[in-house]
């Protein structure tokens, strides 16, 4: 995954090799927030932000942009069942936390359907691709979140007709 963004990057015009050496880009791999058999551990995975967020701004920087693929950082475990509070959670913190902006990645062709429903209901926007993003209609906080099942009708709906564009382009 990340050769391929290094790459994507360098074909964009970004030098990838001088803005890694002056720290301004850094790409991991590493999956520190797993535990054991590889469970996430959601305090880790927000210590590992939070930590990353003030060695930004210590070192000049005006905030950080992160970027997870949630099939990724679950694990090789694909354990999802932590989704949701790490979802709500990450949401809080960032807006403790004005210097950090990101994107969680949730993969149509990888992920099951219950997965990209909380990870719509979890986010206050929604980015498709290079020209499709909005302001989620459908999310909602900690406290109204609903499995009702007139609620996940609706959320497929939704799901297919942004997918629907997305296969479009």
């Amino acid at each position: 995954m990340v050769a391929g963004l290094k790459s994507q990057l360098a074909a964009e015009g970004l030098d990838v090799v001088q803005e890694t050496i002056k720290g301004s880009l850094v790409m991991s791999s590493e999956q520190t927030h797993l535990l054991g058999d590889w469970e996430f551990d959601v305090p880790s995975m927000l210590g590992a932000l939070e930590r990353s967020v003030d060695q930004a701004l210590k070192d000049g920087y005006q905030g950080l942009w992160a970027s997870g693929d949630m099939t990724w950082e679950f694990g090789p475990a694909k354990d999802l069942s932590k989704l949701l509070e790490y979802e709500f959670r990450l949401e809080e913190f960032m807006r403790e936390q004005p210097a950090l902006g990101g994107i969680c990645q949730y993969h149509a062709d990888t992920l099951p359907r219950e997965i990209l429903r909380k990870g719509l209901q979890a986010h206050k926007h929604v980015f498709v691709n290079d020209t499709l993003s909005m302001i989620n209609p459908h999310y909602l906080d900690r406290a109204s979140f609903s499995q009702s099942t007139n609620y996940i009708l609706e959320l497929d709906h939704f799901l297919d007709k942004v997918l629907d564009r997305e296969s479009m382009n």
